[in-house]
């Protein structure tokens, strides 16, 4: 007899043994300047592992800045190719140093563009990308959405991978969870005033339901005809802020994920297991009155 497979959390998923450093950067992006970008991501990630970190993460589309006009008019020059060797100097910091990053670029993937994640191992090594899963608005004229969710593991830390709007959809950072992620990682572009706000009401959301840590990185100044507001943060598995940058420099921020607040939020915030244990919802009653 068949039965309903109810959501569980994955049975790998377990507490990591030690804190990890995480910095979330932002910087100004050069407009459609891959290799000039490059050279900054790549100081970013030497500054950040100086001080210990051992993941830098990026903003959505760093690489090119926001841009997508500019990208689809001439993808062979404003958008990462299989192999580019402009990414050169990200891969040399990360071995150098033995630090991983997460940076944000376009893509050409044959016919199509994908906003994605590109992650680079600490021995520099290109690991693999993630592409933006929910494209914002006019991004679905030029990108197409990719299709499946991602998870690193870093030093006994499962980490999932969002892009943007991804981070709007509750659903996104949930999946990432019941996979056994004990953090969130997005790069992003929000802007001052709505985007702003945005940004501040679904990162805590998404750190609360889900009890994981939650990590923004985001642009500043103008991209792609948008005014950022920065303020990269990185948010605790209760929801609190924990750390956050300035709304326009140039900055690194850096926050150490801890095992024992995160387990220890998890036995008093109990939201995930009871998710994942409780019975498929019935159907649902419904009434007019009056």
């Amino acid at each position: 007899m068949s039965r309903i497979q109810e959501p569980t959390l994955a049975t790998h998923a377990r507490y990591p043994e030690h804190p990890l450093r995480i910095a979330t950067v932002q910087a100004q992006a050069a407009a459609g300047d891959i290799s000039a970008n490059a050279t900054t991501a790549a100081e970013l990630i030497r500054e950040a592992a100086a001080s210990g970190a051992r993941l830098v993460l990026f903003a959505e589309k760093f690489l090119s800045g926001y841009e997508p006009e500019l990208i689809s008019s001439d993808p062979l020059k404003y958008a990462v190719q299989p192999g580019d060797p402009r990414l050169a100097p990200i891969a040399e910091a990360c071995r150098d140093t033995g630090t991983a990053a997460v940076v944000g670029a376009a893509v050409q993937d044959g016919p199509d563009l994908r906003v994605s994640a590109l992650v680079f191992g600490p021995d520099g090594s290109s690991v693999t990308r993630y592409d933006k899963q929910h494209l914002f608005k006019a991004e679905r004229d030029y990108y197409r959405p990719g299709t499946n969710g991602c998870t690193l593991e870093l030093d006994g830390w499962r980490l999932g991978l969002g892009v943007c709007y991804d981070s709007g959809f509750p659903e996104h950072a949930r999946a990432a969870a019941l996979d056994g992620c004990h953090a969130y990682l997005v790069g992003a572009l929000f802007s001052v005033g709505h985007g702003h706000h945005e940004s501040r009401t679904w990162f805590p959301a998404r750190a609360l339901d889900n009890t994981l840590y939650t990590v923004l990185a985001n642009h500043i100044g103008t991209t792609g005809g948008w005014h950022t507001c920065g303020g990269s943060a990185v948010w605790s598995p209760d929801g609190r802020l924990l750390a956050e940058a300035g709304e326009d420099r140039r900055e690194i921020v850096l926050a150490d994920l801890d095992p024992v607040v995160l387990r220890t939020t998890r036995e008093t915030e109990p939201l995930l297991a009871d998710f994942a244990a409780r019975l498929p919802a019935g159907p649902r009653a419904k009434f007019t009155l009056g």
